[in-house]
Order: C-alpha cells, then sequence, then structure tokens
C-alpha cells in the first residue's frame, strides 16, 4: 500500500526481496484522501528515489522522510514550507549541503546575500562573480538559512508570503533538477496544483 510506514522482516532472494512479516505503524490517510497532501508525499517518496542507488541505507533522511510525512498528515503546518525543508533536508543528507552562512566561492562570511549558485549550491557574496545561479530577495535567503538550521518540527513558527514562498520553490527545483539526475515526475502534477491555486486567487 501506498505511503506505508510499517516494520518488515525481508529476505533477499535472486535480486529481489521477499516479505515474511509486516506491521504497519502509520498507514498515513490524511494524506491518502486530500490529492494535494498525496501529491506532496508522492513527491517526497520519489526525491527518495531519486537521490539514492538501491540498498543504500540513510537513516538521517528516512527520520526526515518519515517525520515530514507524520506532518503532513497532521495538518501541523503549511504543506509547502514543509516541502521546502525537506528538500534542504535531502541535499544535507546526501552529501549536497547548502552554503548559507559563507560565500561558496570564496567562503567570506556573508552578512548580505542576493544570489544562489547552482554550480557551487550556495550564496555569492558582492565580490564573487554571479553566473549559473538565480538572483532572490534578501528576506528569502534568511528563510532559506533558517530552514537549512532548524529541524522539521521546529518550522511552524514560520509565516511566509507568496512571493517569499514562489521563489522558494524556483530556487529548489533549479538546485535539485541540476544535482540529481532525475528529475520527479510528480512535479508536473505540483505545477499544475500551484497554477489552478494562483488562478483561483
Amino acid at each position: 500500500m501506498p505511503l506505508t510506514f510499517g516494520e518488515y522482516v525481508l529476505f533477499k532472494g535472486r535480486g529481489l526481496y521477499t516479505i515474511s512479516e509486516g506491521k504497519i505503524v502509520n498507514s498515513f490517510r490524511g494524506c491518502l484522501d486530500d490529492l494535494e497532501k498525496l501529491t506532496y508525499s508522492t513527491y517526497l517518496c520519489e526525491l527518495i528515489d531519486i537521490s539514492m542507488v538501491d540498498d543504500e541505507s540513510n537513516a538521517v533522511l528516512f527520520k526526515e522522510l518519515v517525520t515530514s510525512l507524520y506532518l503532513l498528515n497532521s495538518n501541523a503546518l503549511d504543506n509547502e514550507i514543509l516541502i521546502r525543508a525537506f528538500e534542504i533536508k535531502l541535499l544535507k543528507a546526501t552529501g549536497y549541503a547548502l552554503d548559507l552562512e559563507n560565500c561558496c566561492k570564496c567562503k567570506r562570511r556573508l552578512s548580505y546575500c542576493d544570489y544562489i549558485s547552482l554550480a557551487y549550491s550556495g550564496g555569492v557574496c558582492n565580490r564573487c562573480e554571479k553566473s549559473y545561479g538565480i538572483p532572490i530577495s534578501s528576506s528569502t535567503y534568511n528563510i532559506l538559512r533558517y530552514l537549512n538550521f532548524y529541524s522539521l518540527d521546529n518550522i511552524y513558527k514560520l509565516k511566509i508570503n507568496d512571493n517569499i514562498k514562489k521563489e522558494l520553490y524556483s530556487i529548489m527545483k533549479s538546485l535539485i533538477g541540476s544535482i540529481y539526475q532525475r528529475r520527479p515526475k510528480s512535479l508536473d502534477m505540483l505545477d499544475i496544483i500551484k497554477e489552478s491555486g494562483d488562478k483561483n486567487e
């Protein structure tokens, strides 16, 4: 069953695993009954798929995924903020952590930043060349730093306007697209949902 979190006993055969025992911990019914939540949940799982190789273990990323699904299921916070936070945690857990405290090129301490480099995965200071990246507002940069530093269960305190949400979406979509070899197909559905929401406003 999709999105089922459980405890399983597996045996590996000739290239495939067989489940001999299983116990459901949570089926995240709240996500399955809501199209937007289902799409976001599917997107999270796709991100895991494109960022990991078969049989690779990553306990930190697994914890972030399960935490995100619980938060999505419980309506604890804004879905878009949660997804952006998970994307940032994913980059960090798979070895592509964003450098947001220092210039990703010259390593000078950043007190202000208005540009994210896709090539170096971080902020660029005003002394360094700004190429192959995305200009952003200083407010969006500060939100990125917050999401990068704090755990998922602390981001409920954030209140973000639509302009910052759009900038965050654009930045993370571009970073994920440049770092991983495959693009999550559920992004297409997310784009449709976002466009539909914009038209209804």
